[in-house]
């Protein structure tokens, strides 16, 4: 009997933005936000990352959030490579490159950063460690509209952001000055992903834990695209505790498929978004 192995590779356009300033051979570059904390945000950014390195692309992921950096633990990653050449060397889990300030600190230890701090922080992420040539750097922005968001704009031009919102009209409402702040920053929004947005039963029937429509509303009310809804599952908390996401613990529950459809259509978008900076064609990215 032959074997037979398979390679996955990916031919990834560039967004044609200019990152020259930075020298960084960032193709694009992915924001994920929200408008309030513990919505999933981090779960959504890490697995998309995984997502579009199991398909062949070069990943990085840098999470921003330097008040609460999660992404380390979520993907069972405690220290950076050894420096070279005086700058850092990112760690590596599932196939994609990780940056994050809870490398640096110890775990308990509070960061009171003024925005300048923050700002420093960010662009020496950027440019003060080896990241390579990549054809998506997914970035974990920290929740709200503060200054992180702002300091990465000014850092690094973004192909597009993905907001992240609860069912619930609180989390809504929060959400929708994420994407308000995507405009106001001249960064085009990808779409709104509903996370937690039912819990399927044992009989198969779905219980609506924290409201439902709510993410399909907002993308309609907003003008931007609704880019899928993620069911309830514990299996996503136990796969972030034990640094394990859940498109590989379990790439087939139906979490995991929800994150797989998110992450082909954000691919989507960027390929669609380069092809109109390419070609200098208004496209429309609804639907």
């Amino acid at each position: 009997m032959e074997s037979v192995e398979i390679k996955m590779d990916a031919n990834v356009p560039s967004d044609g933005r200019p990152r020259g300033l930075l020298e960084l051979p960032i193709r694009n570059a992915i924001a994920i936000a929200s408008g309030k904390g513990g919505v999933g945000k981090s779960t959504v950014a890490v697995n998309v990352a995984v997502v579009l390195a199991k398909s062949g692309a070069n990943v990085g992921l840098l999470d921003a959030d330097i008040y609460g950096p999660n992404v380390p633990t979520m993907m069972g990653v405690n220290r950076l490579p050894a420096a070279q050449e005086g700058k850092l060397v990112p760690a590596e889990a599932y196939g994609v490159k990780l940056m994050s300030i809870g490398f640096l600190v110890k775990p308990d230890q509070p960061l009171i950063w003024r925005g300048p701090m923050l700002h420093s922080a960010i662009r020496q992420f950027l440019t003060d460690v080896i990241w390579g040539e990549l054809d998506y750097l997914v970035i974990d922005l920290p929740p709200g509209t503060g200054d992180a968001a702002l300091s990465l704009t000014q850092s690094l031009p973004l192909s597009g952001g993905v907001i992240v919102t609860l069912p619930q009209l609180v989390s809504l409402e929060d959400a929708r000055r994420s994407v308000e702040m995507f405009r106001q920053l001249d960064v085009p929004v990808f779409g709104v992903v509903e996370n937690m947005s039912y819990l399927e039963l044992p009989d198969g029937t779905r219980m609506d834990v924290f409201g439902s429509g709510g993410g399909q509303r907002l993308a309609s009310e907003s003008g931007v695209p609704f880019i899928g809804a993620i069911p309830l599952d514990p299996s996503v908390r136990q796969g972030g505790d034990a640094g394990k996401p859940i498109t590989v613990a379990q790439p087939e529950s139906a979490v995991a498929q929800a994150l797989n459809q998110i992450a082909q259509d954000v691919a989507a978008k960027v390929s669609v978004a380069a092809y109109q900076q390419a070609n200098i064609i208004p496209i429309n990215l609804v639907g």
